[in-house]
């Protein structure tokens, strides 16, 4: 684990913070060199990352403070948003910058997801672009994205999943939050008394748990070449885009299985069901496409 890869006095250069850079310069890169493949303006790329990037990382913010809001009774870092906004428009700096250490960390990648199709729409919108041929452009760059921030979750100990004893198991000590018994029984107390959890277990132990970021990173990754192959040879304008929601829906939607976040309803945490959503929609607009053609 190295949280933080570089501190000097309040400056602090985080890995997935270092790893979200990383995932936004990359895929700038290689969608500008597609689009110059395609003939295609290269600017637009990088209109099309910065957007994403904005709604992006506002659409996963915002996720994860409802979700602690709702499940943790936090309300420390919703409050913390508004306070950002309050002391902008009240130009009261102390404020905003109170507002700034509320907000902490944490980010949700579905949340992203919403958040930077939104952002990225609206460009599209304004500038004429077809939503459809731009969404084939973006596809597998999202998922290489993914599996690129996944790695940083990792390295923070952060999106684990729960207790295992498989031979590639992993415990983060320091995680986000730690894999101890004593945050065990904080932070997943439907896990911690089940019967099964107090056998394996006892106060003081250092839980391994599945390493559910590399399992994701691993997929993406995967997901991203695929994605690329199939758009060279794709004749049906968003069939790239819809391959992504569904299998990225369908990949979400297992690993969840393994996680440890909150149940909504019939077993199924928030994830899940946004993944249906994905996965649905995505198979009835596959369908609605290949019977036009057919």
């Amino acid at each position: 684990m190295y949280p933080i890869l570089f501190e000097y006095e309040s400056l602090q250069i985080t890995s997935y913070g270092l790893m979200l850079m990383l995932a936004f310069l990359i895929c700038n890169h290689l969608l500008k060199k597609y689009l110059l493949s395609i003939n295609e303006d290269p600017s637009i790329g990088e209109d099309i990352i910065f957007y994403a990037a904005f709604g992006g990382i506002l659409g996963s913010k915002i996720y994860y403070l409802f979700e602690r809001a709702i499940f943790h009774s936090d309300f420390s870092n919703l409050n913390g948003m508004f306070n950002i906004f309050r002391g902008i428009f009240s130009l009261d700096l102390s404020l905003a910058l109170s507002g700034i250490n509320q907000f902490g960390a944490g980010l949700v990648f579905l949340g992203g997801l919403i958040g930077g199709m939104i952002s990225v729409t609206y460009y599209i919108k304004k500038n004429n672009l077809k939503w459809l041929t731009v969404s084939d452009w973006v596809a597998p760059y999202l998922a290489l994205g993914h599996s690129i921030g996944r790695v940083g979750c990792f390295l923070v100990g952060d999106c684990y999943g729960t207790h295992c004893s498989l031979p590639w198991s992993v415990s983060f000590k320091n995680g986000l939050p730690p894999t101890t018994y004593e945050s065990f029984r904080y932070n997943y107390p439907s896990v911690f008394n089940s019967e099964e959890f107090q056998l394996l277990y006892n106060s003081g132990d250092i839980i391994n748990v599945h390493p559910t970021q590399i399992y994701e990173s691993l997929i993406y990754l995967v997901l991203f070449f695929y994605l690329t192959k199939i758009r060279r040879s794709n004749y049906i304008k968003g069939y790239v885009m819809l391959e992504y929601l569904f299998l990225a829906g369908l990949a979400r939607f297992i690993i969840e299985f393994l996680r440890l976040n909150p149940e909504y309803a019939m077993g199924l945490s928030g994830a899940q069901f946004i993944s249906l959503f994905m996965i649905l929609t995505s198979s009835y607009f596959m369908y609605i496409f290949r019977k036009k053609i057919n």
